[in-house]
């Protein structure tokens, strides 16, 4: 199989979907690599490191896109990559579909088939190929809201760990999840007074089993929510259902209880976000005032540690890629269910039934797809 990773265009974004590593593995499964000249660099990866490894460097995206029947990427493709892509074609990257139908509707019009890879699953009903990035976005979000915080970018000039004879700051974690879990231990690491909250009360008992004292757990309930943030210098919005929209946990009007300057790091972005009041940003600009309370949403937050990132989802998609690649897509999901999960589109059809609910669309079954 042809395979192809240009570039990486969103602003910010300096990950790369292939390593040098995964592309010797393909190269060595009998596959052509096609690698955009440049593509590694901003995760410190050089040309010549995919030459050694028997890549072929492309100039051009056009080109890759032209000639490549697997495209692999990290972020949702730009609208000028929605137009290069053709029936036919395989994507696999992140798409984060619900909050965005105009991505949704260029992808069902260019006829490609799109897997995501953050709606694989695994045996344990896990999201293996997200599951990464949130172990990193978790460990950021205390540190850019730490930096949110500070007076001269508009925060309430709270040191995270306090001093002695000053308390520290208060930061609430909504989502015990992968990314609630990395930003408790963090948050709790740099000497902030930590709580979690999650509705899962098997999730709540193993936290606490495991991290007991490092942070404390709440029953997460709307009265819950308002009490604590109500007195939070920091709330970390770590809530996710797999493929939909994230559900909107804070109310613009909860600002008003809220502490002038406090601020709210919205890691569920790039599934609409779990703040009201969320809009996505970017590293270039990543903060904005809303009723006082200061507002971190960047949507690809592990661009910021491009290559720590990279070679940890690099790690997580080389298995998949190898099985896509050797088998084809329609084998290798009908050997996979898990794999399966991961299809999003198809032929001009949307086959995640979350996103057609989100958006409205009509949805095939995955299963139907691939026949």
């Amino acid at each position: 199989m042809k395979i192809g990773c240009p570039t990486e265009i969103k602003p910010q974004e300096f990950r790369v979907g292939m390593t040098p590593d995964a592309a010797r593995e393909a190269i060595a499964h009998g596959h052509q690599v096609m690698i955009q000249t440049g593509a590694g660099l901003g995760a410190g990866f050089q040309d010549a490191d995919y030459a050694a490894a028997g890549a072929q460097l492309i100039d051009s995206a056009e080109e890759i896109f032209a000639k490549a029947e697997m495209i692999v990427k990290v972020k949702e493709p730009q609208a000028v990559e929605r137009k290069m892509l053709r029936e036919g074609q395989l994507l696999f990257t992140y798409l984060h579909l619900a909050p965005d139908p105009e991505q949704t509707h260029d992808l069902l019009a260019s006829g490609c088939t799109a897997i995501a890879y953050e709606t694989v699953t695994d045996p344990r009903g896990g999201l293996p190929l997200l599951a990464p990035m949130s172990e990193v976005a978790g460990r950021l979000a205390p540190q850019v809201g730490a930096w949110t915080l500070q007076k001269a970018n508009g925060g309430r000039g709270v040191l995270m760990g306090g001093v002695p004879g000053v308390a520290p700051a208060r930061v609430v974690v909504i989502g015990g999840g992968v990314v609630g879990t990395h930003a408790a231990k963090i948050a709790a690491g740099m000497g902030a007074d930590v709580t979690v909250l999650d509705r899962s009360l098997p999730r709540l008992k193993y936290l606490d089993d495991v991290f007991g004292g490092t942070f404390k757990t709440r029953y997460s309930t709307a009265g819950a929510t308002a009490e604590l943030i109500r007195e939070a210098d920091m709330v970390i919005g770590a809530v996710l259902i797999p493929g939909a929209a994230a559900p909107k946990l804070i109310s613009r009007a909860d600002l008003a209880t809220m502490k002038p300057g406090a601020a709210l790091v919205d890691v569920a972005i790039d599934q609409g976000g779990c703040f009201e009041t969320s809009r996505a940003t970017t590293h270039a600009d990543p903060i904005y005032e809303v009723d006082g309370i200061m507002h971190y949403c960047v949507a690809n937050m592990p661009g910021a540690v491009a290559r720590t990132s990279t070679l940890a989802l690099g790690n997580a998609t080389l298995p998949f890629l190898l099985a896509l690649a050797d088998k084809g897509w329609k084998r290798a999901c009908a050997e996979d269910p898990h794999l399966l999960d991961g299809l999003n589109v198809h032929a001009g059809q949307l086959t995640y039934f979350a996103v057609g609910k989100a958006l409205g669309l009509d949805v095939i079954s995955p299963t139907l797809a691939i026949k």
